[in-house]
């Protein structure tokens, strides 16, 4: 596996901690996400205890640290998609092999790391300049576990 530099030159990088398994997390990571690799060569048979990556340049760390901590939805990674096909590739890579699904674009992988899956049509219809289709389209959007766009863009302009 080639270097990659782009996050290298960051001073700040947010640290996951993971029981192990962090090399295989970062590799299924960078794959989801354009832009994305990870920083340093590993031998095929490796178990390193830090692993950096970035994913669409923001750089993250793993920190193989044991049993000692867990991972909780209270931090999560927030992906803004395109379209709805990205939201469901995403979706399903995520919940997928162990993951789980979770309320109003919110997920868990099968690595304990929480997501959010947020569509761009999110903030531009819950946060949108009209108060009751905004209204309508939070209420649609909590009845959502992934965000569906052409349901929540109908409740906005109902």
């Amino acid at each position: 596996m080639a270097v990659d530099r782009v996050g290298l030159m960051s001073t700040i990088r947010t640290c996951l901690w993971m029981t192990s398994g962090g090399l295989e997390a970062a590799k299924f990571y960078v794959s989801l996400i354009d832009g994305s690799g990870i920083e340093g060569d590993f031998a095929a048979d490796a178990a390193p205890m830090m692993v950096n990556f970035h994913l669409a340049g923001v750089p993250y760390m793993i920190l193989n640290g044991g049993p000692h901590h867990a991972l909780t939805p209270a931090a999560s990674i927030m992906v803004m998609t395109k379209d709805q096909s990205e939201t469901d590739r995403l979706w399903a890579a995520l919940t997928g092999d162990g993951g789980s699904e979770g309320r109003c674009g919110w997920c868990v992988d099968r690595f304990g790391v929480s997501w959010q899956i947020i569509p761009e049509a999110l903030p531009r219809t819950v946060g949108g300049s009209d108060p009751a289709g905004a209204k309508r389209a939070t209420d649609a959007m909590i009845q959502m576990g992934k965000i569906d766009i052409a349901a929540l863009e109908a409740a906005y302009t109902a």
